[in-house]
């Protein structure tokens, strides 16, 4: 028993399919996210069931299906669950999964409008030069952006990869692809704080990832809401009050999960060691002194941060 989903969706004529496909290769044992040349096939939960989303890249176009398990009618999907990512009817639900589409294709994003502001900016200026078409690859949700911040927390990217691989076995959920699918709230507040730290998680960690899991089952961080009305300091205020989350996870998470391009994002590390080289300067830069630098570029600051991890990395 299945549901299908598809659509096409014309794309313009500098996206970078690659900037999104490197984005899912972070795991190379491929559990939850397989890539291609030019495709992503993506474990995922759609209603609290398996799903398997595709999406194929030509030229011109992305073609994308979500393959759902469990589930042979329409009606039986529920209203708009916990992270906002299914609908109850059939029209309700294709039109939520072309929107995460296109949220994850950064399809969203006015890049026009920032080129044409700086494309003249004199360090700046050269670095759209050099990325024409830069895009921010988003997860499939909020949630996502949110578990992976705070996993990714003060360790390397290839720790925090470790680590979400556990936890997406530890919840056990998986599609008759094969892959299996990153867990949303339900399945995380599910978990145990021992099957967190089995799964490499620290103890301040699992408190915060229990925090947020229980903060979206309860509605007091409405994701789903969120994510169609984007009230930024609603947002922040109510993120900032789970243990564990800071600035940084918070400017990241709105980022990654909502598609929000002015969080500034001065505190992460791999911003300043580019802005040092960008600025040619001997020094490094400190999170003041990147957060000063940033400041002139509202409302695109995060987008000034995307350009920067797009820089060659420094020796």
């Amino acid at each position: 028993m299945s549901i299908r989903f598809s659509c096409a969706i014309p794309l313009p004529a500098s996206f970078r399919a690659g900037d999104i496909l490197a984005f899912h290769r972070r795991d190379a044992q491929e559990i939850a996210e397989r890539v291609t040349a030019s495709s992503l096939h993506k474990g995922l939960l759609w209603a609290d069931a398996p799903a398997c989303l595709s999406i194929h890249f030509a030229a011109d176009m992305a073609t994308a299906e979500l393959d759902i398990d469990g589930i042979d009618d329409i009606d039986a999907i529920d209203a708009i669950d916990d992270n906002g990512i299914a609908g109850s009817a059939a029209t309700s639900s294709e039109a939520t999964f072309q929107a995460m589409l296109r949220r994850m294709l950064g399809l969203t994003q006015d890049i026009e409008q920032f080129a044409s502001r700086y494309h003249q900016h004199p360090q700046l200026g050269p670095l759209i030069a050099g990325h024409p078409g830069l895009r921010v690859p988003l997860t499939a949700t909020p949630f996502e952006a949110l578990s992976w911040a705070i996993t990714g927390q003060q360790i390397s990217v290839r720790a925090a990869v470790s680590v979400r691989r556990k936890l997406i076995v530890a919840t056990g959920r998986r599609h008759s692809s094969g892959l299996f699918c990153y867990p949303e709230a339900r399945q995380i507040a599910a978990l145990s704080e021992d099957d967190l730290r089995r799964a490499g998680f620290s103890m301040s960690k699992t408190r915060s990832l229990r925090s947020l899991a229980q903060g979206v089952r309860s509605g007091k961080l409405p994701l789903a809401a969120w994510l169609t009305t984007l009230p930024i300091d609603e947002i922040r205020e109510q993120l900032l009050a789970v243990p564990g989350i800071g600035p940084w996870t918070v400017n990241y998470a709105l980022l990654r999960g909502f598609g929000n391009l002015d969080g500034s994002l001065h505190g992460d590390v791999a911003v300043r060691r580019k802005l040092q080289a960008l600025l040619a300067s001997p020094e490094k830069i400190s999170e003041a002194q990147a957060r000063d630098w940033l400041a002139p570029f509202t409302p695109w600051r995060a987008l000034v941060a995307a350009h920067l991890w797009a820089m060659p990395t420094p020796a």
